[in-house]
């Protein structure tokens, strides 16, 4: 991934980034040091948190965590968590299933940015976009959550 520009951000655009994922996830977003970082051909952009990529813009949403950045500050809601048998498909990229899902948070809607974890220690495995409301993923069949960052991806990887 080439980096097009890359500048810290002001006070006021950190205030913004750290309410929206309060209100978004529950969880409060701490650091020191708030940088941009915008890609040459990447669908995202990044804003690096002490330096690590913990936060990303998609298609010009709100701010939502990264993998890295739900894994550092573990998110209280907006959560999608599968078991075992699922961690391996979500792990490599793949859309997750409801006969994988054992658990959402019932405030999600569809639409919604959500993050992805494995039931056994709570670890964030993806990011994706919910593609029916939380209270209906759980199920026998279909797909439900469509599968947009994960770990291993170009953005996992990304370090300056």
């Amino acid at each position: 991934m080439q980096v097009k520009s890359r500048h810290h951000l002001r006070s006021d655009e950190i205030d913004a980034i750290r309410e929206a994922i309060a209100d978004h996830l529950g969880v409060d977003i701490d650091g020191d040091s708030f940088e941009f970082v915008e890609f040459v051909d990447a669908p995202y952009e990044v804003v690096l948190v002490d330096g690590d990529p913990s936060v990303f813009y998609v298609d010009d949403d709100e701010p939502f965590l990264t993998v890295r950045g739900a894994n550092d500050y573990e998110p209280e809601n907006g959560v999608v968590t599968v078991d075992a048998g699922a961690i391996s498909f979500v792990s490599d990229g793949a859309d997750v299933m409801r006969p994988g899902i054992v658990e959402a948070d019932t405030a999600i809607r569809e639409g919604d940015l959500v993050v992805i974890a494995e039931e056994t220690h709570g670890k964030a495995l993806a990011v994706g976009r919910a593609l029916v409301d939380g209270d209906g993923m759980v199920g026998d069949s279909g797909k439900v959550v469509a599968s947009i960052h994960h770990v291993g991806d170009d953005l996992y990887e990304f370090s300056i």
